[in-house]
Formats: C-alpha cells, sequence, structure tokens
C-alpha cells in the first residue's frame, strides 16, 4: 500500500478503513458480539471508533490469516457454543452490501456445514507455461469458478476443530472455507456483489470511496 500504516488504518473520507468496515457489518445485522484480531505490536486500535464500542472485543493475531482467525475462536471458547455460527470477515473489505449479509445468513441458517460469499468469475481467465517470459498454457474454463469474498460463515465448533487440524497437520489455508474442504465438507456458495472488493493497493481507496457512496445513496 506503499505506507508505513497497516492498511486496515488507513484513512478513507475522515475514518479508520477498519472502522467503516466493521460499521458495515456490526450496524447492518444483530450479532451477540465481534472479536478482532490485532497484532501485537499495534498502537492505533484505541484511537479508533471501534474500541469503545462495548460490542467490539480483541486479542492478538498471528502471522497470517488461519492464525489470527483461530486465535479469535479460541478467545471466543467461554461465550460460544459449538452450534453457534461464526462469520469471518477481512477488515480490508469495507463494501459489505447488507443485502448480500442478510442473504448469507438467511440462506445458511439451517445449513449443517454453512458457506461463503462468492462471485463467479468473469474474466477470461489464462495458465501460463511457467517460461521466462510466461506464455499461454491453456485458456481455463470459468463456468464453474468463483473468487472467495467475505463475510465466511460456518458453525463454531467445526470450524474451530478444523483449523486446528490443518494447522497441527501443516495444510496450507488460505480461507476458512479450504480448511472445512479440507476435513471433507462442501461449503455453500452464496453469490455476493462483485463490488465487495479487497484493498489491496493504493488505488482501492479510490474505488472503495467511490462504492461506500454508491451504496449510501441507494440505501437513503
Amino acid at each position: 500500500m506503499k505506507s508505513e500504516l497497516p492498511k486496515q488504518y488507513l484513512m478513507l473520507g475522515h475514518r479508520y478503513l477498519l472502522d467503516i468496515t466493521l460499521s458495515r457489518i456490526l450496524d447492518q445485522f444483530e450479532f451477540a458480539g465481534c472479536m478482532v484480531s490485532l497484532n501485537a505490536r499495534d498502537r492505533w486500535w484505541q484511537d479508533t471508533e471501534a474500541s469503545g464500542d462495548d460490542r467490539v472485543q480483541t486479542c492478538t493475531g498471528g502471522d497470517e490469516r488461519v492464525h489470527s482467525v483461530f486465535s479469535a475462536l479460541h478467545a471466543l471458547q467461554e461465550q460460544a457454543q459449538p452450534d453457534d455460527w461464526v462469520l469471518v470477515h477481512d477488515a480490508a473489505r469495507p463494501c459489505l452490501h447488507s443485502g448480500d449479509l442478510s442473504r448469507l445468513v438467511t440462506a445458511l441458517s439451517d445449513h449443517p456445514v454453512g458457506g461463503l460469499l462468492a462471485a463467479p468469475v468473469a474474466d477470461t481467465l489464462k495458465k501460463a507455461d511457467g517460461g521466462e517470459p510466461a506464455r499461454v498454457d491453456t485458456t481455463v474454463d470459468r463456468r464453474h469458478l468463483w473468487r472467495a469474498l467475505t463475510p465466511q460463515m460456518f458453525r463454531f465448533g467445526a470450524l474451530t476443530r478444523a483449523l486446528e487440524q490443518c494447522l497441527s497437520r501443516g495444510y496450507s489455508v488460505t480461507d476458512e472455507s479450504s480448511a472445512l474442504e479440507l476435513m471433507g465438507d462442501r461449503p455453500v456458495l452464496i453469490e455476493g456483489r462483485p463490488d465487495n472488493i479487497k484493498i489491496t493497493v493504493p488505488s482501492d481507496l479510490a474505488l472503495a470511496s467511490f462504492i461506500l457512496e454508491r451504496l449510501s445513496t441507494d440505501s437513503a
């Protein structure tokens, strides 16, 4: 992001990106609470709006997403029951639409496993041959390909067990769904809006600002 600040503490308008993301999800649905995983050396959290929100708790995260999520689940173990639903959301995704959140929760409410928001791939995909420079090896059939988004929604007990087993076995886990998949489950794909973007490069901030403005207009 070409910044010394962690991207969740970059400003979007007059607010921290993290505050926007948390308010987008907490103000649109009634949750029992929220756990935010923080870097052990975090020194910005105390300046956020969310730090004064009674609904929000914090814990120390880890080196990668899987470690931070597992840490948050561990911190919740005295508060959550095995069959309770937990939603995992990326702090760098501030453009969650209320309709997507509602559709995810409603569609999965009685499901035994859970699922995630995802968007069908629209671009033509090319597989490279590994050379230098890279050349096209083949065009990939995109008809059954989806981009994984967040939130991802799973039962507390099942997700905790899946992450624990994946970590103990050294499996590569890039999202919560992949952990459940490695345990033999088949999470449900709930189609979400493609503008639920993840802030990754500096130009994404301007795009997110535009999307949020449109979302505000649509809900007015």
